[in-house]
């Protein structure tokens, strides 16, 4: 019988599993994950990583691993315009630091982080067990069986799906969701380019929504491109002299020739979030719990977010002799993470609805608001530490730094 299995072993699922080890070593726990072994060693993305949740890479002991590979992003400046502008002025700048040498946010290749995770998970005594999805979920009184695309069942007193946006596990377990259709597509790509970037990310407003260049080590960016879902297939069929065209006239020239590195793909985007974070024996955690618009770049941090609160509300439970799997135990880190991810996941869809748009009373009320937004120091200091998730005030101990 296991104390925690996790179902999804991507970056909030190890993150899950090491997190809730490390603070209470006595209880077994288990990741199973759909993906074959070594399938991640191929993902060329890369991953925005704020503030709060590099210290609790700190605390898992693998940030200095993480760290050379990393990009701290320095700057952040936000134009709005059309493709065919010439000019695109500058409406709104960021400084990047929440403190003295310490940047808002990283880039981290999905490669390095999800190496560390692995790593820790392996010195921890975490079984990682590949190639398998979760088929069929029963609960108990005292625990869970969750049945495996191999047949083998595992039980648990605590299941903990990390497993998607389609999550099989909260399909399994009757949890329904609010969902919807942006009609958008996110194309990721990496580009190389001749001049350094100097640790300059970029969020350009274009009609068909945000075109985002974040800086990546060694003149290299990753993008995240947004277009209507059937450009943004015929861009991605397309080859790469066509593909690069596209890409330059939204990209610009300023940091000189630009050349595609790897695979380009496009993601479909919507909104999901579920009902409810919890059932009977199981709760969910990262996208299997809310899909939202990466206009932000808050989804994976939301998704650790959830993981910093689940794990404290797991181990203190724990510490206290109580079941940690019981529906009580688990409506606590429900109502820890709920409304913050209703807030962000309203805040995106409204970002989104908004600068996606190119009426022009629209256009003329949100340039205002964001050069007002630039000139005032205070609120542009507010809007970064809130980016950083340094300023709240119910963070859970391993987003400010601290040991569970």
């Amino acid at each position: 019988m296991l104390d925690m299995l996790v179902v999804g072993g991507g970056y909030v699922g190890l993150s899950a599993a090491v997190a809730v080890k490390q603070a209470a070593p006595h209880l077994k726990v288990s990741v199973v994950e759909a993906a074959p072994e070594h399938v991640w060693k191929n993902d060329e993305r890369a991953s925005a990583v704020i503030a709060a949740a590099a210290k609790m890479l700190e605390i898992f002991g693998i940030w200095a691993e993480i760290e050379p590979e990393a990009q701290p992003i320095t700057k952040m400046i936000v134009t709005d315009s059309r493709t065919s502008d010439p000019v695109r002025p500058v409406f709104l700048t960021f400084d990047g630091e929440v403190a003295e040498g310490r940047p808002f946010a990283h880039m981290i290749p999905n490669v390095a982080m999800v190496s560390a995770l692995r790593g820790v998970c392996k010195r921890l005594g975490i079984d990682i067990r590949h190639g398998l999805g979760a088929t069929e979920l029963k609960t108990h009184d005292s625990h869970a069986g969750v049945t495996l695309s191999d047949g083998s069942t595992l039980e648990s007193r605590l299941v903990v799906a990390c497993d998607g946006v389609r999550s099989r596990l909260r399909d399994l377990a009757g949890i329904r969701t609010v969902t919807w259709d942006y009609g958008q597509s996110g194309i990721v790509a990496t580009v190389e380019h001749e001049r350094p970037h100097d640790g300059c990310a970029e969020e350009h407003f274009l009609p068909a929504g945000p075109f985002a260049i974040l800086p990546l080590r060694n003149n290299r960016s990753s993008l995240v491109w947004t277009e209507r879902t059937h450009d943004a297939d015929r861009l991605v069929a397309a080859d790469d002299l066509i593909f690069e065209e596209e890409l330059e006239r939204r990209f610009g020239h300023k940091l000189g020739a630009l050349k595609v590195i790897g695979d380009k793909r496009a993601f479909p985007l919507g909104l999901t979030l579920a009902r409810s974070f919890v059932a009977p024996r199981l709760a969910l955690a990262g996208d299997a719990a809310h899909g939202i618009h990466p206009i932000s770049g808050q989804g994976l941090n939301l998704g650790f977010k959830d993981v910093a609160a689940l794990a404290e509300t797991i181990v203190e439970a724990d510490r206290l002799g109580l079941d940690i799997g019981s529906i009580n135990i688990l409506e606590r880190y429900q109502t820890w993470r709920r409304f913050d991810t209703f807030r962000m996941g309203v805040t995106t869809d409204v970002l989104n609805r908004l600068f996606s748009n190119d009426a022009m009373p629209i256009r003329i009320a949100r340039d205002v608001g964001l050069g007002i937004v630039d000139r005032l120091p205070r609120l542009k200091s507010f809007f970064i530490s809130q980016a950083a998730g340094t300023a709240a005030r119910d963070n859970p101990r391993l987003l400010a730094g601290q040991t569970i």
